[in-house]
């Protein structure tokens, strides 16, 4: 009987996921012009690997139990290897604890594939909690580059506080996507750094990092909003002054806090940015993403920043662990211009965009900029009627 229920089980759990791995995904038209959604999550808990979940031996697990519950999958960093599209996904266990596995597809939109195995992160002294959001940059240095939040329960938490904690940033790197040496934290004066990005290239001779200074685990606090720093090397990162480029403003998307997603894209005219901004609202955190762009040269410079969102979460999207949220830490720009823009919902799945090179230089450079009053916006609005004319 026993026998009989593990192999009906195993049959149907089989079956289930091929379906779930073989799924065509199809777009979702006609869209806004700026991107196209698609229909269906790319990843989502269910695509994990049945050998990380279940116990496959019969004879220790006869009922065929899950016995390592798998959460969600979302915030994943991306890039194009060896011709195929990579995911980098933070794996959120029924434990809580987050790691890194990676995930592969052809043509970076459908039939998604995690490795056999997550990947193993080596521990410093100071071992972490919890691993997340790991953004990838391959630098012209010849390392591909991790940077993710590693946190840590407060060591001046009070008695009894569990909740209290330190996010510092981690950095990891490779030459093949396969074996990750661990670097020491990045060091900064900002007391918590829970989202930093890596440029891909050389500024002056130093790496320059995409940091957002924050006086506290939740809430940037008297952090000014996406700021950049600089080190000379990457193998002892110490950044001694934030400047902050793209500074949060009240009655926006992002006046409770804002960070860079991916790296940023060169592109003939400025680097394109993709980021989140954070908003409370009666019901919580409202978490959407934008874009801006700075100057190829100076990349302190932000030359342009359409008002508003580009993204915010839509129909299934807006519900999940954390509701109301769309979080981009990846995206991949094609040698042809196409752009996969990587974002998770809810803190729940991960689902694909696509825009290009030419549609996303063409938002971002005449979409009119917030001019942060009610009037303004009218007159915004007033300006495109008359054009219409």
């Amino acid at each position: 009987m026993r026998e009989e229920i593990f192999s009906q089980r195993l049959n149907d759990l089989q079956r289930e996921q091929s379906a779930l791995l073989t799924l065509v995904n199809e777009p979702i038209l006609p869209g806004n012009g700026i991107f196209e959604r698609y229909r269906y999550p790319i990843l989502t808990a269910a695509h994990t690997p049945l050998h990380w979940r279940y116990d496959l031996n019969p004879g220790r697990n006869p009922y065929l139990m899950e016995r390592f519950g798998i959460n969600a999958t979302f915030n994943a960093g991306a890039i194009k290897w060896q011709d195929k599209y990579l995911l980098m996904v933070r794996v959120e266990g029924a434990d809580r604890k987050s790691f890194f596995a990676i995930a592969e597809s052809k043509d970076g939109i459908q039939q998604w594939q995690f490795r056999p195995a997550p990947v193993r992160i080596p521990e410093t002294g100071d071992p972490d909690v919890n691993v997340y959001d790991v953004r990838l940059t391959a630098h012209e240095d010849g390392y591909i580059y991790g940077l993710f939040c590693t946190e840590r329960k407060d060591p001046a938490a009070a008695p009894g506080d569990m909740s209290s904690a330190i996010a510092q940033c981690g950095i990891i790197r490779t030459r093949d996507m396969e074996q990750w040496e661990r670097l020491p934290d990045l060091v900064t004066s900002s007391p918590q750094q829970r989202n930093v990005v890596l440029h891909p290239e050389f500024v002056n001779g130093q790496y320059a990092l995409y940091t957002r200074p924050q006086d506290n685990f939740i809430e940037a606090g008297s952090g000014g909003g996406i700021a950049i720093g600089y080190t000379k090397d990457m193998t002892r990162a110490v950044v001694t002054t934030e400047t902050v480029i793209d500074p949060r403003h009240y009655h926006t998307i992002s006046e409770l806090k804002n960070g860079q997603g991916p790296a940023p894209i060169k592109t003939a005219e400025g680097w394109l940015h993709l980021a989140h901004g954070v908003r409370n609202t009666a019901a919580g955190f409202r978490y959407v993403l934008y874009m801006f762009m700075t100057d190829l040269r100076d990349i302190t410079k932000v030359t342009h920043k359409p008002a508003g969102y580009l993204m915010a979460p839509e129909g299934p999207e807006r519900t999940g662990d954390v509701s109301n949220v769309l979080f981009s830490n990846g995206w991949i720009a094609d040698d042809d211009g196409r752009v996969l823009i990587y974002y998770a919902s809810s803190d729940t799945r991960m689902h694909v965009a696509v825009s290009s090179i030419d549609r996303l230089l063409d938002y971002v450079k005449n979409t009119a900029p917030d001019r942060f009053r009610s009037a303004a916006s009218v007159d915004t609005v007033m300006a495109i009627i008359e054009a219409n004319r």
